[in-house]
Parts: C-alpha cells; structure tokens; sequence
C-alpha cells in the first residue's frame, strides 16, 4: 500500500506526529512526503498536487483536511492535531492503531459530495464545506438574486449567500441558522447571512440542482470564500454557478455514525 503524509506546518505537534506515523509506516508500505512536510524533516517530498497514493494522510485540523481536498482527489485518512477535528477519523492517541487497521483493509470510504463551482465561466476549486459570498466591508449590504435551475428563487439584500453541502451543514451554514443534513442526503443549502427580510430563510435543493448566486447594484465589492482556505474579489455584476462535483471526497472512515459526530463535537 502506497501512502503519503502532510501536516499542517503550523502546528508544531502535527511535525512530531508526522514522524511517528512516518517511522511506523517505514518497513510497512510507501512512504511519499508532501513537500513542505518533507522540507521540515530533512527530506525529499512532492507538491500535493503531484502526490500518488492509496492514501493520504492529513495531520492537522479541519482546516488541513479542506486545504488537501482543493488540491487533490487522493483518498484521505485525516489524524487531528488541531482543535474541533469534525472531518477526521483519528486521535493522536489513536492514530498508530487506526494505521493497524487500514494496514488490515479494515475500514470503509466516505464519499462526500463537492460543489463545483464557476465563476463568470472559469472553473475554481471544488468545496467541501460551501462557498460564501460576502461583503467585501463590514455592515455594507450587497443585492443579491438566487436561481435555482434558471428559477428565481430570491431576490434578497444580505450581507452574503452561502452555498454548502450536507457536510458543510455542520459548519458555516449552521451558525445562521440552517438544518443539519445527514452526509446521505443527496441536497445542497443555500442559506443567506444577515438578510434584511425576516421571510428570508434557508433553502434545501436537490443535488442535481444549477444554483447561480447574481450580485446586482455593482457598487460595492464582494468577496467569494471556497473552504476558507481561497478567497476572490468579486466586482461588478459577477455571477457564480454552483453545481455538484464529478469528483467526491473520499474520506476513510471506521465507522459512519454521523450522529454520534454531531453529538460528541457539536452538542457536549
């Protein structure tokens, strides 16, 4: 089995748990090393994009995990070493034993779905969570209009749209208010921030769906965020289409109890 490793360089216990599962892994299966990972340890990597593997390995947070899905489509197996860990698998404590298994083949894949997304004809990097659309400046409402399939859906001022898939449900989306979707669910939501209509609620949508987010009135800049990890300025009457990914995530998983997820990193 051919894996690689990355680590989020800014988290210094991601670098020694990096070397753990590296000596670990050594006399166990191929070893590729991401090359800011490589770079810290002395060694020889790749760049993300170039990496081939069975599987990757992610140590870090969910931001490491997010970052990696924009450059690559590999399989991920993500260890936490940051703070809330709602898209890994593994503990640092946990994390040689996991390896055990999937050494074993005893673990399943996760697949979830991406959104594709365009802006004004050129293709961006996938989500995994959402993409968001936002004021370029504080308390400055933008117009928006929101088409589903060609059908206007809402004609809203905002501070932004979101777009989200049922993982990105548990995060962003949440916080203003939008249902938790069960990763089974085959829906995208589009929630908007701050609208200045008390009607104004999130929507649900097929995932099947062409959603296009229009800005109207190009007076102030907006700012389109993928994952939180890419950001792009956003003028005049930009539009940005969203539509499902060809290309899922895969994560590896020992389980699928999302509830349980929910219950222990979002409830207690």
């Amino acid at each position: 089995m051919k894996f690689g490793v990355m680590s989020n360089p800014d988290i210094e216990k991601a670098t020694e748990l990096a070397r753990e599962v590296i000596d670990f892994l050594k006399d166990k299966a191929d070893i590729t090393l991401e090359e800011s990972l490589a770079s810290r340890l002395g060694r020889e990597g790749v760049p993300l994009t170039e990496m081939k593997s069975d599987i990757l390995i992610t140590i870090g947070g969910d931001g490491t995990v997010l970052w990696a899905l924009q450059r690559t489509n590999l399989k991920l197996f993500c260890i936490n070493a940051g703070v809330l860990g709602f898209l890994t698998e593994a503990s640092p404590e946990n994390a040689i034993e996991s390896l055990n298994k999937i050494l074993k083949g005893e673990y399943i894949l996760d697949k979830r779905t991406r959104l594709k997304t365009v802006l004004n004809g050129e293709r961006l990097f996938d989500c995994t969570n959402e993409a968001v659309i936002h004021t370029a400046h504080v308390a400055k409402m933008r117009h928006f209009e929101i088409l589903v399939d060609d059908n206007l859906v809402a004609d809203i001022r905002a501070d932004g749209i979101i777009v989200a898939t049922p993982t990105g449900s548990t995060c962003y989306a949440m916080s203003v208010g939008s249902p938790l979707v069960d990763p089974r669910v085959n829906a995208f939501v589009i929630a908007p921030i701050a609208p200045f209509k008390l009607s104004a609620r999130p929507y649900v949508v097929p995932i099947n769906s062409d959603i296009t987010i229009k800005l109207l009135e190009p007076k102030r800049p907006c700012i389109l965020v993928l994952d939180g990890q890419y950001e792009r300025q956003l003028q005049n009457e930009a539009a940005v289409t969203f539509t499902a990914s060809e290309n899922p995530a895969e994560l590896v998983r020992f389980t699928r109890d999302f509830y349980k997820r929910v219950s222990e990193k979002l409830i207690l």
